[in-house]
């Protein structure tokens, strides 16, 4: 029987913006030439939800070409590779050893993972009942499925791709 990891969260650690510039500055250095921009994605970025405790970052490479590169100094650093995911050309990799373990996802230019992390996250900022909900939402599932991370976020989906709607339709009611 394979053992799933557990789904871990934790109230929102008000040092999380912090830990984020700082692992972005690192990155930054070491990715330079392939990097257009590095954004904080995930619960942490969210004030006041409780998340995983790991930071979230999407880093937009100037081209697809950029992948290999770049994947080349994530491994050069410790940076253990995830594969491809979402059938959109992101490529994960993690850093556990960190404080906080880093999840780190290369991304090309106009992706639309990307493009709908950063909509729903922006939302969520400025909508702190919806933020919330979503709190609410994540931890009732994280008691459910304690021991199924898959089931765990495929459960969100239906809330995630709800707000991207009404973020995306503003008018919408």
């Amino acid at each position: 029987m394979i053992r799933k990891a557990a789904v871990e969260l934790v109230p929102y650690d008000p040092s999380w913006p912090g830990d984020f510039k700082r692992i972005r500055e690192k990155l930054e250095r070491l990715l330079a030439p392939y990097v257009v921009t590095i954004e904080h994605i995930g619960s942490t970025s969210i004030p006041g939800i409780a998340a995983k405790p790991l930071i979230d970052i999407d880093i937009i490479l100037r081209s697809s070409a950029d992948v290999l590169p770049a994947t080349q100094i994530l491994l050069d650093q410790n940076y253990e590779p995830r594969g491809n995911r979402y059938d959109d050309d992101v490529w994960a990799f993690m850093r556990r050893d960190g404080k906080p373990p880093e999840r780190v996802y290369l991304c090309p230019p106009s992706n639309q993972t990307h493009e709908r992390r950063v909509i729903f996250r922006d939302y969520l900022r400025k909508h702190p009942a919806e933020a919330a909900a979503y709190a609410k939402l994540k931890l009732k599932l994280a008691e459910i499925h304690r021991h199924d991370g898959d089931r765990y976020t495929a459960e969100k989906r239906h809330f995630v791709n709800a707000i991207i709607e009404k973020a995306s339709n503003p008018g919408q009611p």
